[in-house]
């Protein structure tokens, strides 16, 4: 990965770089991405944490590391899904036990992420473009049930 991202890729990879390492300031998120050779600087990546809510948890000794926030509550969860729903979702198509939601422009990868997060038995997994996601339903009528469900959250 060379050069320069979109937000969406940018933000997955410092969602990553989190995820697996222990980073405690800006400064030192904007050398991993760099060593991955992803040219940003200090004022993209603190809109970046800003944006993706991320917090400086206590690791002892003074030190801190960025994590992602908690969702407070799946119940939390379910009403963030249903904003994003409600304003950048498009349209929810199936097949079998295949889903395909399609949304506003750079805003796919935002709602899988609280999909994700949300983790429903009923579905698998998700796998997000820059405006569509495909969602694999465990079943062919779980995947019925979860459209219906989709249909209502984007209508309120």
């Amino acid at each position: 990965m060379a050069g320069a991202l979109s937000k969406d890729q940018r933000q997955k990879r410092i969602q990553d770089i989190i995820a697996r390492e222990s980073v405690s300031t800006q400064g030192e998120l904007v050398e991993r991405l760099r060593a991955e050779g992803i040219r940003v600087t200090q004022a993209t990546v603190s809109r970046d944490i800003n944006e993706l809510r991320l917090v400086r948890l206590p690791v002892g000794k003074g030190r801190h590391r960025y994590a992602l926030a908690q969702t407070a509550s799946h119940t939390g969860a379910e009403e963030e899904l249903a904003r994003l729903f409600q304003n950048f979702v498009h349209d929810v198509d199936r097949g079998e036990n295949m889903l395909v939601i399609r949304t506003a422009e750079g805003h796919a990868s935002g709602v899988a992420l609280l999909l994700d997060r949300v983790r429903r038995d009923d579905i698998v997994g998700t796998i997000a473009g820059e405006d569509t996601i495909f969602v694999v339903a465990r079943t062919t009528a779980d995947a019925e049930s979860i459209m219906e469900e989709f249909h209502a959250l984007m209508l309120g």
